[in-house]
């Protein structure tokens, strides 16, 4: 997904969502590129910095969220 020029990479996850290796060496590569990331996951929802945890519900709602909400 994009935003403002910039990507904003998403990771689903079914369990163990406090690790996502491969989110985090593509944001290590693309560091300069990313404005915010977000994590699809079964629990509620949180931000964390530039992190967005949706719950699944969520996903249709994605591209309607204003930038850092």
């Amino acid at each position: 997904m994009t935003k403002k020029n910039k990507v904003c990479p998403i990771e689903v996850k079914s369990s163990g969502y406090r690790t996502h290796a491969s989110l985090n060496a593509f944001m290590k590569k693309y560091s300069d590129r990313i404005l915010e990331w977000y994590l699809i996951y079964t629990k509620d929802l949180t931000k964390d910095k530039d992190c967005m945890r949706l719950p699944v519900y969520m996903v249709p709602l994605l591209t309607h969220m204003p930038t850092g909400a």
